[in-house]
């Protein structure tokens, strides 16, 4: 019961993150999964099968704030969703759990940087002209993001809001609102990939349930935030909690011995404690607070 409870609260502190953020969910749930000793696929398949009902949630929140380019939607999505269960069955069928878990390590400790350094440094992501984005974009973008998410349990969020926020061609809130409902087809077609390719009975439906029920609670939550709290120094903090979490797998899939674990959590901590100064900093210089009424 107690490791139900802790699954709840990652649930929905990952729904709460990922719906003011437009990423992260996947990456955050994944990481705690494998590191309780889930193998890659399954921690993959946990996290697929419920965003399917999160990401539901979640659009369906954007959508009643406002948050959602419904133009955009249906080119990402349709490519994410071919993306997804093309991945999934890769993942399922082609790779072992040896053989992921290193791949899987290095992907999201690639994320976690990726999404640090994203929020806390660039300082482009204010200056946003709106107008049209090229389809010649949002399908590629979209058929990349969703592979990669089912391969690696996370994925979609960080490529796609990411990508999407440095082209500065769509408000931040449409950005994270527009990616989170399209997910919704990346998640059930990533679901369907993994359960063709391994038995129902294999799922841990109670982790499943789990954070099924935290992503619920959170996602009209997140949609809320998502208009008011800065998203730079969320995603500074994300980026670090990521890197943080995820540091020890990452070590072991190079190879590197134990005793340079402590070294690189110092490591980590330091650059995230100055990658928040930054944000903060940044903030300051345009005289915006943290949260924004």
């Amino acid at each position: 019961m107690r490791s139900l409870i802790v699954l709840v609260l990652v649930g929905l502190a990952a729904q709460l993150v990922d719906g003011s953020l437009g990423m992260a969910y996947g990456v955050t749930s994944t990481t705690l999964l494998l590191a309780v000793g889930i193998t890659p696929a399954l921690a993959s398949t946990v996290v697929h099968i419920s965003e399917v009902g999160t990401t539901l949630a979640s659009g369906l929140s954007h959508w009643r704030f406002g948050n959602v380019d419904w133009e955009k939607v249906g080119w990402l999505a349709v490519p994410g969703g071919v993306g997804a269960f093309i991945g999934a069955v890769v993942l399922s069928s082609f790779i072992s759990a040896e053989a992921a878990e290193p791949i899987v390590a290095i992907f999201l400790f690639c994320l976690g940087g990726y999404v640090l350094a994203r929020f806390a440094f660039d300082r482009r992501g204010r200056l946003i002209e709106v107008r049209r984005v090229p389809r010649r974009l949002l399908s590629p973008l979209g058929l990349v993001a969703g592979f990669l998410d089912a391969l690696g349990g996370g994925g979609w969020g960080p490529i796609g809001t990411s990508t999407l926020l440095s082209s500065r061609r769509m408000e931040p809130r449409k950005v994270v609102g527009t990616v989170d409902t399209s997910e919704f087809i990346v998640a059930l077609s990533a679901s369907a990939g993994f359960l063709v390719s391994l038995s129902f009975s294999e799922v841990p439906w109670s982790i499943v349930g789990a954070l099924l029920v935290g992503g619920l609670v959170a996602a009209p939550i997140a949609a809320w935030i998502v208009r008011h709290l800065n998203a730079r120094v969320l995603g500074t903090a994300v980026g670090g909690f990521i890197l943080l979490t995820n540091a020890n797998t990452f070590l072991g899939a190079i190879g590197a011995g134990e005793e340079v674990n402590l070294p690189v959590y110092a490591i980590i901590v330091v650059v995230w404690a100055v990658a928040l100064y930054f944000s903060i900093a940044a903030l300051r210089r345009e005289r915006r607070p943290v949260f924004e009424s």
